[in-house]
């Protein structure tokens, strides 16, 4: 009778265990992605090494790989022996509109998380750390904005750059000539075709440029930062089981170490498909937040 009892109340644990697993999630996000058995991802096409298209025009990237591991945690919890990923690509014009109207589950790119941006999305913990400087060729001697007092200046469409640039223009009354590139590889070729005196963006996407650049030694990027940029995996807002849940997997990457694996492949070895190299070691603050996770949008955290 006891051996009955017990194996009454091992099976009873399994069932309740089973169904508690099996509890639909409190989450509009993991509700949506239950239902079709799809996860979407949005990506970049040319935001070399973060996101951007291989020989064969797949999506491959550091954000992407990381965004690889928020999906496996997602399959996991939802308990889905098979879990399909719509890519969808995105532009730093459409990005945000389509995480707010639910096109996109997660935005793999590249996009700095501000306090301006979390108006309207949520953001993972972040996931690198840039710094907002300029580019331009070597002979036109570009330390700083002071240096291009009533020249033309080029950034992308609805970055956080462009709209550094408004400021400090206004603020110091330079007379630039802000010019909107509709991506960056338009805002590298204007500078490449003098349409523009400099292109501001953030330092890793600009020697993303000049490492595909036909002759890279003709440019440099300036020592003068404008503004530090934390980037994050975009989610849509007011949906913290979905967020707790995202933030958990890449913290898990960083508390096992992964992140150091996946960070070399990017930034310090050949990448496909031009086996270009970045040879860019891993900065103090992405150090600081791997050490201590952090999804704050003040740029001051992160000094």
């Amino acid at each position: 009778m006891h051996a009955a009892r017990s194996l009454l109340a091992a099976v009873l644990a399994g069932w309740l265990g089973a169904a508690h697993a099996a509890a639909p999630p409190d989450s509009l996000t993991l509700r949506k992605i239950e239902a079709a058995g799809v996860i979407s991802v949005g990506y970049r096409d040319d935001a070399v090494p973060f996101s951007f298209l291989d020989g064969h025009q797949r999506p491959i990237g550091y954000s992407l790989e990381i965004c690889s591991h928020v999906v496996a945690a997602v399959k996991q919890r939802l308990g889905l022996r098979e879990l399909a990923v719509k890519l969808v690509p995105v532009s730093t014009a459409t990005r945000i509109a389509l995480v707010v109207n639910d096109a996109i589950d997660l935005e793999c790119g590249v996009t700095t998380n501000n306090l301006n941006r979390q108006r309207q999305v949520a953001f993972s913990v972040t996931i690198f750390v840039a710094e907002s400087r300029l580019l331009a060729k070597r002979g036109a001697k570009v330390a700083g904005l002071a240096d291009l007092r009533g020249r033309p200046v080029v950034s992308t469409v609805g970055t956080t750059s462009i709209r550094y640039l408004h400021e400090l223009n206004a603020r110091q009354s330079l007379e630039l000539k802000i010019l909107a590139a509709k991506d960056d590889s338009e805002a590298f070729r204007m500078v490449a075709n003098d349409r523009a005196a400099a292109y501001a963006m953030d330092d890793v996407l600009l020697a993303g440029s000049i490492a595909t650049a036909g002759t890279p030694d003709d440019y440099v990027i300036s020592e003068e930062a404008l503004s530090v940029e934390p980037y994050g995996v975009m989610l849509r807002k007011g949906d913290p089981e979905f967020k707790r849940l995202v933030d958990a997997a890449i913290v898990a990457l960083y508390r096992s170490g992964e992140i150091e694996r996946i960070y070399r492949r990017w930034f310090e070895l050949p990448v496909p498909p031009r086996g270009i190299n970045l040879r860019l070691p891993m900065s103090e603050a992405l150090k600081r937040v791997i050490a201590q996770p952090t999804d704050s949008g003040d740029p001051a955290r992160y000094r």
